[in-house]
């Protein structure tokens, strides 16, 4: 007879994704040329859920590469930006209980896609995407069966049976005279 139980466990209740793209600008002490570079390192991030919404805070250093002075010298420009985002996460199932947890993941790291000199400041764009996953208790039904599964017969080994054959057959081959002559 099948019967049911209720277990209480951990599950991911809620997952998305979400691409971010933010303009920001930076000025340089000395006047730009060209472009040379950009990148972005230093990228940190944390979530918490804040009511049906999940907050994001973070932070990454954007360094711009340029060259200057009629393109004769080079010059990096750094800049250290902060951002929080504000996201609703779709959940596969609403569940009564609570104790929410979050877990952000990097899908794609902050990239510069955009950088170009306007009025003697450097205009950049950053791309960045994040994976947002809420983890939940939840409730999993299962059916199971009262009954204990059959045992299984443990046969021997056959490879221990077929190495004591083969020792006794070289015993039995081991000619004794050999040694006399």
């Amino acid at each position: 007879m099948a019967n049911t139980r209720e277990i209480v466990t951990k599950a991911v209740i809620g997952k998305g994704r979400k691409t971010f793209v933010t303009t920001d600008v930076i000025t340089p002490e000395i006047m730009p040329t060209t472009i040379l570079g950009a990148w972005i390192i230093n990228h940190n991030f944390s979530g918490k859920k804040n009511g049906d919404k999940v907050g994001i805070t973070g932070s990454y250093d954007v360094n711009i590469w340029y060259s200057c002075m009629d393109d004769s010298k080079t010059e990096v420009v750094k800049k250290s930006v902060q951002y929080n985002e504000n996201v609703t996460v779709p959940k596969k199932n609403e569940s009564s209980l609570s104790n929410e947890e979050v877990v952000i993941r990097s899908l794609k790291q902050p990239t510069c896609t955009r950088a170009e000199i306007i009025d003697g400041k450097i205009e950049f764009t950053v791309e960045k995407q994040l994976g947002i996953e809420l983890v939940g208790d939840t409730k999993v039904k299962i059916s199971y069966d009262e009954e204990e599964d059959p045992w299984e017969d443990i046969e021997d080994d056959q490879t221990e049976i077929e190495l004591e054959q083969a020792e006794q057959q070289i015993d039995n081959e081991i000619q004794e005279e050999y040694l006399d002559e």
